[in-house]
């Protein structure tokens, strides 16, 4: 109890403690050498620092001392002398009297308990916020957003006073995102855009004394415990901060002064560095920029403004005047001037024979340059006057007699030329300007790259000597994507002013940097308003990236939908919700049957049942599958009518396709019917005719069918060499006893191909042999080895080529799907285990059994013998009717 008492007069007498100090350190400034006291402070939390509540009555001095104890924010006691010293760092450099400060010994404070120097008495201040904020480390580091930790190094901008991690501002600190502008050296403060001049290198501490500062748990994190020190911020306070070390801005200084008014005539008593301009309300009545008039303005802060009266001035030579504000060019007047109008002095000179040739000047004129003082050689200046004289001409006695001439040439250099010839003056010694040369000069352009001879006479300076030509640089600008495309270019580097306009990664904005390589910087504006979902259940704080898409949410959608049905996908930024997938029963298109099980947000559903509705004609019904919609599309029905005409039917032409075949049913082909109607009718009407006229004649006739079976067989198609191949083999097959399962000739096989296959292979052989080796090995591995698919992927090729690919892929029962589009399709097969094989024989062997000869078609009156026991005399007559074709011989 004892304890608690002694803590509640402390804590009564807190406040009458601090403004007692305070009233010391405004007594002077002699006050900043008072001794520093310590408050404790317990209670911690964000916001301006104020004075710590005594404890309840509940709480006990040692119920205090185990809170704090157990507190993971302080560690263990302080009396726990391993808990010091892995809280204070192991091995101390030096004690704080080696730094050349002292720092009070807190015997008397618990453990855990803090305590700093004097603070200012409005605890709204910025310093109040970052003690506190770094003493309960609640603050984040600009760069990385993380907590400053009390031992983690820091720096701390000197402008704005945010105070960031070390490590991340010497980060910050070399990314080309901190360079300053072209014009300007040095690095810019993430906060506050202020530019420093060098990169933070060392850990300090806020006065900047100490570097590498320990951390004491009673003193403020990162500072040396020692008095701050530094100037203050008012312009004209000469005293320094005198409370300890400390982050932010330093406190106004208590000091009180004697200030005078801007014009001086008036002061008064006031707290030194306030910001506050005192002013009396006097004239100023100090003199003006003219230094002839005086300021009639009321006390003012700052220069006195120009004086506004109008003058009038002339020049140095006296004959162009100009009106002007009192006082302009005041340091320019030299008694008869106050300015150069640029034009010919035109003043007489001492000579009185020659008028001043220089530009409006100040002061007097230059001697005459015709003088017989200074002019001491001939006009070409290669003769002394003085042997002229000895030579017999005449001493010049005034500055209008002429200079005696050498008589030698003149060799001044000219103008013209070029770099390694000068062209000199052909005349003989004379006075005035040399006249203009009769040569012609090589000029060479600025990129040395073209030449030119031009006449001298038109070369008047030197630099008329260079021109520029119509090359253009083809040489690439710094970016790598534009060219130069100056004239005459002399550019080393040839920097890119073109704006990049590349859209960045927000996509929403373009980059405006100049034309540069490789990828653009990221988005630098961000938003400083919270993000939130739909629902505004899940929240981004700020800064918040520019292009950043609103957050995840995880509950469910709490929009409007257009069905009653329970929602089961979640909060989302789109628009448009997704479909409802909750099943429903609902009836079909054509109102058939009510089906189960379908999802709420399908609306056409079909039973897969004919639609059976009665059309408008009211005789048929709609044969389509249940649909949606009216059941005639075309307008009006097609179905043939079933009612009896009540007149001849009208002569129509049957178009419909029937299939004609060859005898041996190889050939197939589709043909209009009235085609194949007509070449029956035409054999038929010729049978009927031969008949009638044996009937005629007195001959019998059969009254059977008109047709025999030769006859229609010519109704047929007539069968090619192909087939008349493959009947001899088959007859061959039947002689030997070959079974005809397998397929000795190949004849099956042959058939796989299409004619149109062939025909594309006759023509590029070379890329048909290379498609079918590429298949063939695919087909092999797929069978052979473990994987249940192969895929092979062709260049892309013309639409020819692919046709081939194709249809060969479907030979070889493999799968061919086609990708990309113009000019970059190709082709890709994959062949499938099991599914794929090849054929019997290649398209490129068939092809060229074609090429190299085929056997003589078998004659066409020989009689088939049939293919069972063939006798010894039956073999014989028949290697007597036909030639005799070895096996090996067959080519087809």
């Amino acid at each position: 109890m004892q304890g608690q008492r002694s803590y509640d007069r402390k804590g009564e007498n807190l406040t009458s403690d601090i403004r007692e100090r305070n009233q010391r350190s405004r007594t002077g400034p002699d006050s900043q050498y008072d001794d520093y006291q310590r408050k404790p402070t317990e209670a911690r939390r964000q916001g301006p620092i104020k004075p710590p509540k005594p404890p309840s009555q509940e709480e006990t001095g040692s119920e205090r001392r185990a809170i704090v104890q157990d507190d993971p924010r302080y560690g263990r006691s302080s009396q726990d002398p391993a808990a010091c010293k892995a809280g204070r760092g192991a091995g101390r450099p030096a004690p704080l009297q080696a730094r050349g400060g002292r720092r009070t010994n807190p015997q008397n404070h618990r453990p855990g308990q803090r305590s700093w120097d004097k603070v200012p008495e409005s605890k709204e201040t910025q310093t109040g916020c970052l003690i506190e904020q770094l003493s309960e480390e609640k603050y984040e580091c600009m760069v990385c957003c993380d907590i400053i930790r009390c031992m983690s190094p820091v720096w701390s901008c000197q402008s704005c006073f945010h105070v960031f991690h070390l490590n991340c501002i010497k980060k910050w600190a070399r990314s080309p995102a901190s360079q300053a502008d072209e014009s300007n050296e040095g690095w810019r403060c993430p906060a506050c855009q202020n530019v420093a001049p060098k990169q933070p290198t060392s850990y300090t501490c806020f006065c900047g004394k100490v570097t590498n500062p320990e951390w004491q748990r009673s003193e403020i994190p990162h500072s040396c415990g020692d008095m701050c020190g530094k100037k203050r911020s008012g312009a004209d306070c000469n005293h320094p901060c005198n409370i300890l070390c400390h982050p932010g801005p330093c406190p106004q200084c208590p000091a009180s002064i004697t200030k005078s008014c801007t014009c001086g005539k008036t002061s008064r008593p006031m707290r030194c560095g306030q910001g506050a301009v005192l002013q009396c309300d006097k004239v100023c009545g100090a003199f003006l920029n003219c230094a002839k008039h005086i300021c009639s303005q009321v006390c003012h802060s700052g220069m006195c403004p120009p004086c506004q009266l109008q003058v009038q001035q002339v020049c140095y030579c006296g004959v162009t005047p100009r009106e002007v504000l009192c006082g302009t060019d005041k340091d320019g007047f030299n008694g008869s001037g106050h300015y150069s109008c640029q034009k010919q002095c035109g003043k007489m000179l001492n000579c009185e024979a020659h008028h001043c040739q220089q530009d409006c000047h100040r002061g007097l004129c230059q001697p005459c340059p015709l003088s017989p003082s200074l002019v001491k050689s001939c006009p070409c200046g290669q003769t002394p006057l003085t042997k002229l004289l000895e030579l017999g001409y005449s001493e010049r006695r005034s500055c209008s007699d002429a200079i005696p001439s050498c008589g030698k040439t003149c060799n001044k250099p000219l103008a013209c030329g070029s770099s390694d010839t000068i062209h000199l003056c052909d005349k003989l010694c004379h006075e005035g300007s040399c006249g203009p040369c009769s040569l012609t000069s090589t000029i060479r352009c600025k990129c040395r790259a073209k030449t030119k001879e031009v006449p001298c006479a038109t070369i008047q300076k030197e630099e008329e000597l260079v021109f520029t030509c119509e090359k253009r640089c083809n040489k690439k600008r710094s970016c790598g994507r534009h060219k130069c495309g100056e004239l005459c270019c002399v550019n080393v580097e040839h920097k890119c002013l073109l704006i990049c306009g590349y859209k960045l990664n927000c996509g929403l904005h373009r980059c405006q940097e100049p034309c540069h390589r490789g990828n653009c910087e990221p988005c630098w504006q961000s938003s400083f308003d919270e993000l939130a979902c739909h629902c505004g259940i899940t929240v981004l704080y700020p800064p918040i990236p520019c292009g950043t898409k609103p957050p995840e949410c995880k509950n469910m959608c709490t929009r409007r939908h257009e069905c009653d049905h329970p929602v089961f996908h979640n909060c989302h930024s789109e628009e448009k919700c997704p479909p409802c997938t909750y099943l429903t029963k609902k009836w079909c298109m054509g109102k058939h049957e009510q089906r189960s099980n379908i999802a709420c947000h399908l609306q056409d559903i079909s039973c897969g049942l004919t639609c059976n509705k009665t059309l408008p004609c009211e005789m048929h019904r709609c044969r389509r599958i249940c649909h949606r919609a009216e059941c005639l599309a075309e307008g009006s029905c097609r179905q043939p009518c079933a009612l009896p005409r009540d007149s001849s039917c009208p002569r129509s032409t049957c178009t419909t396709k029937v299939a004609l075949q060859c005898d041996c049913g190889r050939r197939k082909e589709m043909v209009a019917c009235t085609e194949a109607a007509n070449s029956y009718q035409r054999y038929a009407a010729i049978a009927m005719a031969s008949k009638l006229s044996d009937l005629q004649l007195g001959d019998s006739m059969d009254i059977g069918p008109f047709l025999t079976k030769k006859e229609l067989k010519q109704t047929r198609l007539e069968c090619d060499q192909e087939c008349a191949t493959l009947e001899r083999n088959r007859r061959l097959a039947e002689a030997l006893q070959i079974d005809s399962s397998s397929d000795p000739f190949n004849a099956r096989s042959t058939s796989v191909y299409s004619d149109s296959l062939k025909d594309d292979a006759r023509k590029d052989l070379r890329f048909v042999t290379e498609v079918e080796e590429e298949i063939k090995n695919l087909v092999e591995l797929a069978n052979k080895g473990k994987q249940t698919k192969r895929s092979h992927c062709f260049p892309p090729m013309n639409r020819e080529h692919r046709k081939i690919i194709h249809e060969l892929a479907e030979v070889y029962t493999v799968e061919s799907v086609s990708y990309d589009s113009e000019p970059k399709r190709n082709v890709v097969i994959t062949a499938h285990k099991g599914k794929c094989a090849c054929p019997n024989s290649t398209l490129t062997s068939l092809i060229e059994r074609e090429t190299t000869g085929r056997a003589p078609p078998p004659i066409a009156h020989i009689k088939q013998h049939s293919s069972k026991a063939v006798s010894g005399g039956t073999w014989s007559k028949m290697v007597k009717e036909e030639p005799v074709i070895d096996y090996f011989d067959v080519q087809d």
